[in-house]
């Protein structure tokens, strides 16, 4: 390319014409404008996408597109021209400067602290001609750039601006990079001849028709489905409440899964909303909703429900069509109905990185659903209440809790200290059941108790052995096995941990429920993955301390059917003088015995209540920072316009304990796959076959297993060490797990994710 050429290009192909500068900029403001409507935007998303190749605009970059040097920063010229053209709106100003400084590398700190990216005040200082090229005054006729620029008109949350201004940032981000990548795909797709697999999904009001078909065929005879109907058709009648906060406070077995997907398309229809994004702490879960989902919306739900979360694998009974429409769509959730995890969800509008932040615009004008929302972890919850709340209040969203054990995480407006309720707290949250005391009376179908002495492992191994059909769950899974190997191998003796791969839990969970059907002997031993969408149904269940939402998801496992009276289901939570609750857990442990010392019926909404306002006090009361453990959002406040998004990200972690996978060739299935892993060109299909065989390990047993050399990488000469695979299979036990030498590295089940 000439560097005399008044023509200026943004991408270059071998196969095609390049693509025009001028083009790609109006096409990605556009885009990025258009994103940005739900929450008025359109002007500043304009301006980012306008001048976020600015850069480009230089022989030197022109030079680039035809090899003739290496990297050039293309960056740092929007940055300092949005600067210079609009000095008058410093917060305007600022975010442009932040999304275009890191549209490729990702939102830098505000100023510099020995972070890994350039911070934007050291972008800032660079000078054109000196640190970054001399622009071709040519853009300023090829461009069309606002005159001036104001922030959208957010409604204010006293104390927020700080955090309103950064969530802001991450919008327009999102806009930017998603736009931008977007276009740039068009492009690249085109110059090899092929069509972009983008969009085409069913509408909601298809999807709502598919669903009131499956609804009436649903079985409405007797009491029980006949309470299913009352919860159905009163949270339906509601849709057409204004957008805002919800909670859907319903017991297990009321059907809250369907009731709150049929109140989400009703009320998105309604408003005006794009999407339905359905938000589960459980993997485990996150599979079993997306199926429900599909199978309640007929022959739409396979292309219309998008399953997003980190073990994702592709179903063999989708189309080609469905299967790449779904891969674009989970890169920015354009999909009509999103059932995904907190952890995806959370980190996200925390996140700095492109990658991440392409989805959060199309977060706005959504119904958003807490499943199980009473697992938001404790260090974070202010965080995380910070961002539901702003998305209800400015970003056209709905947000519904919906749980069969409500937080106390709304706010009291006659309460604003937090005396009695949790300040800072979702505000105007509106209740969608009816009646929940009465619910919770209706399908109360156990009876909770604690034991009146401690219970050691003999005399717990004495009581699964007394019973013909018991469940007994413990904090960890050293004591799980532990406490296996005292049954002795007793008729229907089972064990379940994370420590055995998903296939071989699934495998174990056949043969328990085969004989609970059958009614023949079944003692299972488990950790608290069994509280999570593990459908089990059992007479009576021995729940070791913990916090009272776990003890009500054990209770879940209890008499689930409805096949015994409540009397004779019982829940009995015990302290075991060798196994005390783990120090992470103990908080929760604490707060459930302070409850259950003044309420006969630990699990009515009055004690639970009662729990969770016991649990942030506690915790707000602690040396460290209390619910918000970072202090995310004191630093935010303190940064005014300067956020160190970098240090945001690093610190956001839903999940801390950092856990290696190994993987395990537990069937042909799994050896096969990683056989052909050896040799295979592309690695994405056989990747997520082999999910479903992975165990997940502390990082310093990882390190005991590879040194070793019972797990090694296949094909490391060309994967790397991503994937760890068992080759000492003699560590792998076909009724308890994976093994090893150093039984102290038996870390605690995780019970929040």
């Amino acid at each position: 390319m000439s560097s005399n050429s008044r023509t200026f290009f943004a991408h270059a192909s071998e196969n095609h014409d390049w693509q025009r500068l001028d083009e790609h900029l109006e096409n990605t403001a556009s885009l990025a404008a258009g994103f940005a409507e739900h929450f008025q935007g359109e002007k500043l998303a304009y301006a980012t996408g306008a001048l976020h190749d600015l850069g480009k605009y230089s022989n030197l970059f022109q030079k680039r597109l035809s090899g003739e040097v290496a990297a050039v920063d293309h960056s740092t010229a929007g940055t300092l021209k949005a600067k210079e053209r609009f000095p008058s709106n410093p917060p305007a100003s600022q975010a442009l400067s932040f999304c275009l400084a890191g549209h490729h590398a990702g939102l830098a700190n505000g100023r510099g602290n020995g972070s890994e990216r350039s911070p934007l005040e050291q972008r800032l200082q660079k000078v054109f001609g000196r640190d970054i090229p001399e622009l071709d005054p040519s853009w300023e006729d090829e461009l069309s750039i606002p005159d001036t620029l104001e922030l959208p008109p957010l409604a204010p949350r006293q104390g927020r601006a700080e955090f309103q201004f950064a969530f802001l940032t991450r919008m327009l981000y999102s806009c930017l990079v998603d736009a931008d990548f977007q276009d740039t795909e068009a492009y690249f797709t085109a110059a090899e001849g092929r069509a972009v697999q983008r969009g085409g999904f069913p509408t909601l009001a298809e999807l709502r028709e598919q669903l009131e078909h499956f609804l009436a065929k649903l079985d409405s005879d007797g009491p029980v489905n006949e309470r299913r109907q009352e919860i159905l058709h009163t949270v339906r009648g509601r849709a057409g409440e204004a957008p805002g906060n919800f909670s859907l406070t319903v017991p297990t077995g009321g059907g809250k899964t369907l009731t709150s997907l049929a109140f989400a398309l009703d009320h998105a229809i309604r408003h005006g909303l794009e999407r339905i994004i359905y938000v589960i702490p459980f993997t485990s879960i996150v599979e079993q909703n997306a199926a429900v989902f599909r199978k309640a919306l007929g022959k739409l739900g396979p292309e219309a429900v998008l399953e997003h979360h980190s073990q994702y694998v592709e179903r063999s009974d989708d189309t080609p069509e469905a299967r790449k429409k779904l891969h674009h769509a989970m890169e920015n959730w354009d999909a009509p109905i999103v059932v995904t995890t907190a952890v995806q969800l959370f980190e996200s509008l925390f996140a700095d990185r492109p990658a991440r932040c392409r989805k959060l615009h199309n977060i706005a004008n959504s119904v958003v659903i807490l499943d199980e929302a009473q697992t938001l972890p404790l260090g974070l919850l202010r965080p995380c209440l910070a961002a539901l709340d702003e998305l209800s209040l400015n970003y056209s969203s709905s947000v519904m809790l919906c749980t069969a054990t409500q937080p106390a995480v709304h706010e009291d407006p006659n309460d604003p200290d937090g005396e009695h309720s949790l300040a800072g707290g979702l505000p105007q949250v509106r209740e969608l059941a009816p009646e929940p005391q009465r619910l919770y009376e209706d399908f109360r179908r156990v009876r909770v108790h604690r034991a009146p002495e401690d219970m050691d492992d003999s005399a717990l191994a004495d009581a699964c052995l007394e019973q013909e059909q018991v469940l007994c769950i413990v904090n960890n899974r050293r004591h799980a096995r532990a406490l296996y190997e005292l049954l002795g191998g007793a008729e229907g003796a089972f064990q379940l941990t994370t420590l055995m791969c998903a296939k071989h839990r699934s495998h174990k969970l056949a043969e328990i429920h085969k004989r609970l059907r059958a009614g023949a002997p079944c003692r299972l031993v488990a950790t608290s993955l069994v509280e999570a969408g593990v459908d089990i149904d059992f007479p009576r269940v021995l729940r070791a301390e913990a916090g009272l939402d776990s003890i009500a998801q054990a209770a879940g496992r209890c008499n689930r059917e409805g096949r015994w009276s409540p009397e004779d289901s019982e829940v009995l939570v015990f302290a075991n003088p060798d196994w005390p609750a783990p120090p992470e857990l103990e908080q929760f442990a604490q707060a459930g015995r302070e409850v259950m010392r003044h309420y006969d019926d630990p699990l009515s909404l009055e004690a639970i209540d009662a729990y969770f306002r016991h649990l942030y006090w506690q915790r707000e009361s602690s040396d460290d920072q209390g619910l918000d453990k970072h202090g995310l959002l004191k630093r935010m406040h303190r940064a005014k316009l300067d956020v160190p998004f970098e240090d945001i990200a690093r610190d956001f972690r839903m999940i801390e304990d950092t856990q290696k996978p190994v993987i395990i060739p537990w069937d042909e299935e799994a050896r096969e796959a990683a056989r052909d892993l050896q040799y295979a060109e592309g690695i994405g299909q056989l990747a997520r076959q082999l999910q479903p065989y992975i165990v997940n390990v502390p990082e310093r047993v990882f390190r005991h297993l590879r040194d070793s050399g019972a797990v090694q990488p296949i094909a490391p000469e060309r994967l790397g060490e991503q994937f760890p695979l068992l080759i000492n299979e003699s560590l792998y036990d076909k009724t308890v797990g994976l093994c090893w030498e150093e039984p102290d590295y038996l870390a605690p089940e995780n019970t929040i994710f």
